[in-house]
């Protein structure tokens, strides 16, 4: 559970976009968070007390002189129990309130008196977010160290279209999400490739692999959250980009290959993750290979594809490399044996088989001390603690 014990109160603001508020309440009640609401009396016209107080499961407070705290300070007693405040939607109102330091009700006193992290996500019509006080006021909570969230862009409920839109409630979880965990890569670079690659033999046919991707997004994922800058190079897959990630689509090994080369000079860690097809048709035929009765297979021939790993860790300045290996069985020889092949100081082997398409992994990890076995986990649990082993690993790293 990404959240479990952290409690949050999160406040709401007039707007229409407060009905991403019950969906995101949700998602960070699923995560083990406590949600405390808190709402202005703008909120209350566009969702209810009652229903927030549903899905949080605590009851919701609108106003500063509320008796149910003992002490009747509802803006002191609820920010000194919270672990952040998160503002989502942020009307424009609210915001020009915060840069002024102005509270005159219940969610504008308790943010201004809390003592924990402020993160806000501002909703609003395109012409008021691009408002040159709206733009002064945002320029003003970053600079208090507020963090500020999105917006996005896209169609607005009053009909026009452009930046001020609330992000969607997976944008503001896995942000809050990453907010609480630690910057072990705060200001590297990472890139990582995953996934499989897709060599065709004919407009329909190819050679592929069962890599479902899951490992090399997880660590995307846990890679952003300490605070890299990550760019993944994914084959063909069908997962969401994870948040703050950005993201490049190829098919053929070829294709990662040229794509990893065009980035890699502005990489500090690469971490080969994909299940590159080792081969690909020498001759990819124009139309579909069809079979004849009584006729042998048409011949296929085949070449070798580059080593995208070995490639990198041959470089005359090298980004850290870290590579995978999936192997079918003797993991101990095998992994060792390609991580002094491909000349790289750490190499995490799995077996292919026991991990392809799921969920969980157990992993092995490689490095010129010898092997550590790690226990198997939830992929994105794993990926948390390969990134600390990484970080720990990382010449000039805080956490080396």
């Amino acid at each position: 559970m990404d959240l479990a014990g952290k409690h949050l109160v999160l406040g709401l603001t007039g707007g229409i976009a407060c009905y991403k508020s019950a969906e995101l309440t949700r998602m960070l009640t699923q995560a083990g968070a406590t949600v405390q609401v808190a709402m202005t009396e703008a909120a209350t016209q566009f969702i209810t007390p009652v229903t927030m107080q549903a899905l949080s499961g605590h009851p919701v407070y609108t106003s500063q002189w509320d008796a149910r705290i003992d002490n009747n300070m509802p803006h002191i007693d609820l920010s000194r129990r919270a672990d952040a405040i998160v503002i989502a939607p942020a009307s424009t109102d609210f915001i020009a309130k915060l840069a002024n330091g102005l509270c005159d009700d219940l969610l504008s006193t308790l943010v201004v008196a809390r003592d924990c992290p402020l993160l806000v996500v501002p909703a609003m019509n395109r012409q008021m977010w691009q408002n040159p006080a709206t733009q002064r006021n945002v320029a003003q909570l970053r600079a208090d160290g507020i963090t500020v969230l999105g917006p996005d862009a896209g169609p607005q409920a009053c009909g026009e279209i452009g930046d001020g839109r609330m992000l969607e409630p997976a944008a503001v979880y896995e942000a809050i999400v990453a907010f609480f965990q630690p910057k072990k890569l705060a200001g590297q670079r990472v890139l990582i490739t995953a996934g499989p690659t897709f060599e065709p033999i004919d407009p329909v046919r190819g050679i592929t692999n069962r890599s479902s991707g899951k490992m090399g997004f997880a660590l995307a994922r846990a890679a952003a959250q300490a605070g890299a800058r990550v760019h993944l190079i994914a084959g063909p897959v069908s997962l969401a980009t994870p948040w703050g990630v950005s993201r490049e689509d190829v098919q053929t090994a070829q294709q990662m290959y040229d794509a990893v080369m065009a980035t890699i000079a502005d990489t500090d860690i690469f971490i080969a993750v994909a299940a590159v097809a080792d081969w690909r048709a020498t001759q990819v035929s124009d139309h579909k290979l069809k079979k004849a009765a009584g006729q042998p297979a048409p011949p296929l021939d085949f070449v070798e594809n580059p080593d995208i790993l070995a490639s990198v860790a041959a470089l005359p300045s090298p980004p850290y490399c870290v590579g995978f290996a999936a192997e079918s069985g003797e993991l101990g020889v095998n992994g060792e044996a390609k991580r002094r092949r491909k000349n790289v100081p750490l190499l995490i082997g799995n077996l292919g088989p026991k991990t392809f398409g799921k969920d969980d992994n157990e992993v092995v990890l490689f490095d010129t001390i010898g092997s550590t076995p790690l226990p198997r986990a939830d992929k994105q649990s794993l990926a948390r603690t390969l990134v600390d082993e990484i970080a720990q690993r990382v010449p000039g790293s805080l956490f080396a």
